[in-house]
């Protein structure tokens, strides 16, 4: 493997070693696994988890990150993205990039020969697919839970869905009928040691579930669609509240952050004894370390 852009770019085997290596490495506080390693960073989107889990990892790897924010490059228009990345890869031991075009994500790699990872574009999350499936192997013991995703079947959705199959997990799949998960990303968890699949009713999927995971119904660049999807999502029911949460009275709650508390989630429900929302976010630092290591 030399890139990162979906989660099943990783096998289910490579899959299992990134997270044993990011358990690991989450056990043991210092390391040196990549001195004198350089990450450079591209940034289209804001961010607070990402730069700042991807920066600290590579410093306590013995390593270094750049950032390279909008104002700094302006991708592809000062120049063309296959000049900045063939630029970026004389620097740099990896390229991470958090851009909105899924295709600008994969122009990069096709012009550099060092690993490029997909922070987060408009298609797929697998870093955070990668910090999901670190935080359920911990509470679950790696065995396989029932997983219900409640609301947009966004990026988040696709990569986590894609990943938990592959580890043999079941996810059921609650969305409106026009924000479904989409073809491509079930016919890619289609075989795996898991399931992925679609229902109707928000709670009818999160039935006796062992956890249950939402994501913002409004997602960077989809402002304009705010006021459609927000009467979606509120008609059919799609909040994670206590009354949903009522058919699975044990279930633990995952969200990736940020949270637009009131609607896709309430308040009472993040800050629950239920909630693995913390732990999630940490995550990412570990399962990032356990990635960079592998990819170097």
């Amino acid at each position: 493997m030399t890139d990162l852009l979906e989660v099943d770019d990783l096998s289910p085997e490579s899959l299992r070693r990134v997270l044993d290596r990011a358990a690991a490495l989450k056990a043991e506080t210092t390391g040196d696994e990549l001195p004198r390693r350089t990450l450079t960073m591209l940034f289209e989107k804001p961010s607070t988890r990402t730069r700042t889990s991807f920066e600290t990892g590579m410093t306590q790897l013995g390593g270094h990150a750049v950032f390279l924010g909008p104002d700094d490059v302006g991708l592809g228009g000062r120049e063309p993205v296959r000049d900045i990345a063939r630029s970026l890869a004389g620097y740099a031991d990896a390229i991470m990039v958090r851009l909105f075009d899924h295709a600008d994500a994969e122009t990069v790699a096709d012009h550099v020969d060092v690993p490029v990872i997909n922070g987060l574009t408009d298609r797929a999350h697998p870093c955070q697919a990668l910090a999901d499936l670190l935080t359920l192997r911990e509470v679950f013991g790696g065995d396989p839970a029932t997983v219900a995703w409640v609301g947009d079947g966004n990026n988040v959705a696709r990569s986590f869905a894609v990943g938990a199959a592959m580890l043999g997990h079941e996810v059921r799949a609650a969305t409106p009928p026009a924000y479904g998960l989409g073809e491509d990303a079930l016919s890619r968890a289609a075989g795996q040691a898991g399931s992925v699949t679609t229902v109707d009713d928000p709670a009818a999927a999160v039935s006796d579930a062992d956890a249950v995971y939402t994501d913002v119904w409004v997602s960077m660049g989809e402002e304009d669609e705010r006021e459609t999807k927000l009467a979606a999502f509120e008609d059919g029911g799609y909040q994670v509240n206590e009354a949903l949460l009522s058919n699975a009275p044990g279930a633990r709650v995952l969200h990736c952050l940020p949270a637009h508390r009131g609607e896709e989630i309430t308040d009472a429900v993040v800050e629950s004894e239920r909630s693995l929302v913390w732990q999630q976010a940490e995550n990412r630092l570990h399962a990032q370390k356990g990635l960079l290591v592998e990819l170097l």
